[in-house]
């Protein structure tokens, strides 16, 4: 262990396992190490995405069972739900009955009994906690958490998300039960609508031969106006995609909303069409960049420079 991680372990401090430090996971261990009063360990399947913790005072595990041994929180930011149960088999040796595991990651309704059954086998307390926000949202600390737990388990959940996030709102008593997933689902589908709207529209508009700008200067200041379109917009004109929510994770999260969909017998036309663009734009090489370059479907196949999936001169 070196010097600057032995002085971030205080007498009384909270020790936080963060497994998974990507996009999502790592500013949030971040903002922990720096926030005093926590013991944080970090996880990552890559383990380069999670060295550069170590200078914030984090300590960094070779495995999950290492990063969980002795802690009292875990909290998990993989991609979905089987990675989340795959991890936490990983560590359950040296998991400790009693511990928090606070369950962030984006896994949908029907993963989230078989992790709750995992806490239960272990004497885990259990909290859906999905969060709202990209990365900028959790390099700031600014994320919204929807979360379901046991109200015994709250104060020490709201220790956490009091310095990830800026708001939580529970949603039920029952982490197992999903309503936290549920209600993360409910909001990235209208997220997706206005990834895949904005890019359409700026798409029409340099079909039609329409100054993208004056699109955006039609809707200024109106109740068709929004952050989102103006950000995901600007990205696009830019022809600039550094990932935040990446084109494959939303092409999973539209996996998941036309699963639940399905399930609870509610037909979505509009998801469908988005989870297709998506996929389009995946196949065209676009998935590893910002979700905005979904607008490459709307030009064909490859996005290959001078062929169809370029964008147009």
């Amino acid at each position: 262990m070196d010097t600057d991680t032995a002085g971030a372990r205080g007498a009384g401090a909270t020790s936080v396992a963060v497994l998974g430090t990507g996009i999502m996971g790592g500013p949030m261990a971040r903002n922990l190490a720096g926030a005093g009063g926590f013991d944080v360990r970090v996880w990552n399947r890559t383990r380069a995405k999670a060295e550069p913790l170590a200078k914030t005072g984090a300590r960094v595990a070779d495995t999950p069972a290492d990063a969980v041994d002795g802690a009292d929180v875990v909290l998990t930011m993989v991609h979905d739900g089987p990675a989340a149960l795959d991890v936490l088999r990983e560590a359950a040796p040296a998991l400790r009955a009693g511990t928090l595991w606070l369950q962030s990651s984006t896994v949908g309704v029907g993963a989230i009994g078989p992790l709750a059954e995992f806490a239960a086998e272990y004497g885990l307390g259990f909290v859906d906690a999905p969060v709202l926000g990209t990365k900028l949202p959790a390099e700031k600390g600014q994320l919204t958490i929807l979360a379901a737990g046991p109200t015994e388990v709250r104060p020490a959940a709201e220790r956490v998300f009091s310095v990830v996030g800026q708001r939580t709102l529970w949603v039920g008593e029952d982490g197992g039960a999903g309503a936290a997933s549920a209600l993360k689902l409910v909001v990235n589908n209208w997220v997706l609508t206005l990834i895949n709207g904005a890019g359409e529209s700026l798409a029409l508009a340099e079909g039609l031969g329409v100054d993208p700008r004056a699109f955006l200067d039609a809707v200024a200041g109106g109740p068709l106006d929004s952050g989102y379109l103006r950000t995901k917009s600007e990205l696009i004109l830019a022809g600039d995609y550094p990932p935040s929510f990446t084109v494959s994770a939303a092409r999973k999260d539209a996996a998941l909303i036309a699963e639940a969909a399905e399930r609870s017998g509610v037909r979505l036309d509009l998801a469908a069409a988005v989870a297709e663009r998506l996929r389009r734009a995946e196949r065209q090489g676009h998935g590893g960049e910002d979700g905005a370059a979904a607008y490459f479907a709307s030009f064909g196949g490859s996005a290959e420079p001078g062929v169809d999936g370029a964008r147009p001169a």
